[in-house]
């Protein structure tokens, strides 16, 4: 297998952007622990984020659990359209801290690094991707352990596209990608669509992280090191990003501001009411949920142009990566390790991975060949090729994405707020927070 290398830089995010081993890992319990046929009972609290694969993630704990009855895992899922970050800081905050969770890039990493255990003696952490443990990694400590690798674009229905007579290959700009959403919206009513777009305004991370990212990961050398240290954001694509954001919205399905995740990827994608939708891989199990067929072999995935970039290929990188609290009891803290190193250097963990789980992996070892969803294909040849953006948003100031700039396009999208006041307003927070 040839093996995918990432430019340093591409790591990761999302957007989205959790689940709970619950239990009470570094309280009296998890320390201490039960007696369970002559060995220690274990429990291992995990507070992930990824809502999207949260029954297939509980049915391979399943199967770690009876191969080692001597761990209990409790898991807690928290993600969608609630705020993992800040529900992760009301678990610590209550003294119940979970014993793996998630984090995304450097600037988690500063936050949560005195809860966060070194992982380089995993064997996790030695398979893992050239490039893929920068952003969590200090002073040749790793601290988290990657998910995956996502990517995202814009997702188009490739019916519908052939139907109204457009090539994907086609579009390669801002000019051209204008040009056959309106052929779109000329042929709505032959087509069955209510309207070419569904942009989820109400979805802060979709706005302020991906679409952003988008436009300002090359102002950063789509390095999240270049962006985590820089003291001030210059929004040199701002005009750009206004523009996909005016498009997505004038052709949308109303109002945007209030339209979610789900209403985008399951009332209306997948039931092919609209024609595209700004979103990444992880939407596959959703849309295979409404339309196994549509999701196999209908959908195409496409980058979002950058005017003034040529070529700008797809957003690819690592959305979150595990860590665990070295703050926990000892014993919890192996059993965690080993836990994560089972999921992604096993046989089983593997084949979870990629047949339930339908992961593009960020470690070696994998056969890539059973990558089946046509999205999670078009990301792995965009790497494989180093036709990528990187993923910025992860080294972006602590809740300005979403807080900040994702809340003022709102405030935007509901003609309360110029687009000039959502850039200053976004520089100013910038600089303030980059300042203390």
């Amino acid at each position: 297998m040839k093996e995918l290398k990432f430019k340093k830089g591409l790591v990761a995010s999302l957007m989205l952007s959790a689940a709970v081993l619950a239990g009470c890992s570094g309280g009296e319990e998890a320390a201490s622990g039960t007696e369970n046929g002559g060995e220690e009972e274990v429990t291992v609290d995990i507070f992930q984020f990824k809502v999207e694969f949260k029954d297939q993630f509980e049915d391979v704990v399943e199967q770690y659990e009876k191969e080692n009855p001597n761990v209990n895992i409790e898991i807690t899922t928290v993600g969608g359209g609630e705020d993992y970050g800040a529900a992760l800081r009301s678990r610590f905050a209550s003294g119940n801290e979970p014993a793996i969770f998630n984090i995304g890039g450097p600037q988690d990493v500063a936050d949560w690094k005195d809860n966060l255990s070194d992982l380089s003696d995993t064997e996790a952490a030695g398979a893992a991707l050239e490039g893929t443990l920068d952003g969590v990694t200090v002073e040749s400590e790793v601290l988290g352990l990657p998910y995956n690798q996502e990517g995202y674009g814009f997702i188009y229905n490739t019916r519908l596209f052939e139907e109204a007579g457009i090539d994907p290959a086609s579009i390669t700009d801002f000019a051209s990608l204008e040009e056959a959403v309106k052929t779109l919206d000329s042929k709505k009513e032959e087509l069955g669509l209510e309207s070419v777009f569904a942009f989820p305004g109400k979805e802060t991370w979709v706005t302020g992280l991906h679409l952003s990212n988008t436009f300002l990961a090359p102002e950063f050398d789509n390095n999240v090191l270049t962006a985590f240290d820089a003291k001030t954001v210059e929004f040199k694509y701002a005009d750009g990003f206004k523009k996909i954001v005016d498009l997505q919205n004038e052709y949308s399905k109303q109002p945007t501001v209030s339209l979610d995740y789900s209403q985008q990827v399951e009332e209306l994608f997948s039931l092919e009411r609209v024609a595209i939708i700004q979103q990444g891989n992880w939407a596959y199990g959703s849309i295979a949920g409404i339309d196994q067929e549509l999701a196999d072999s209908g959908v195409g995935l496409m980058p979002i142009p950058v005017e003034g970039i040529e070529n700008a290929g797809l957003p690819v990188g690592v959305p979150m990566y595990w860590g665990v609290n070295k703050k926990a009891d000892e014993n919890v803290v192996k059993e965690s390790k080993e836990f994560l190193d089972w999921l992604y250097t096993s046989d089983a963990g593997k084949t979870a991975v990629l047949e339930d789980f339908k992961f593009i992996p960020a470690y070696e070892g994998y056969d890539t060949s059973k990558i089946s969803d046509p999205m999670s294909k078009a990301i792995y040849d965009a790497s494989e090729s180093g036709n990528t953006i990187g993923w910025v948003f992860m080294g972006y100031p602590t809740g300005w994405g979403q807080d900040v700039l994702g809340a003022n396009i709102q405030k935007y999208l509901s003609e309360e707020a110029s687009w000039e006041e959502v850039i200053d307003t976004a520089k100013k927070a910038w600089e303030t927070d980059r300042a203390k």
